[in-house]
């Protein structure tokens, strides 16, 4: 009978960082920015 192949320690493995997604923050930034700005020339053009 063969032995069953041992599995790696948990330790052992290489966890990754978390990244934080520069590209998303920076699309949900200038998206807020252009609603912003839209709605302040609404506002503006409705006086």
């Amino acid at each position: 009978m063969s032995t069953a192949k041992k599995k790696p320690p948990v330790t052992s493995r290489s966890k990754q960082k978390e990244t934080v997604n520069k590209k998303a923050l920076i699309w949900i930034g200038v998206a807020f920015g252009v609603i912003v700005v839209v709605m302040a020339l609404l506002l503006a053009l409705d006086v």
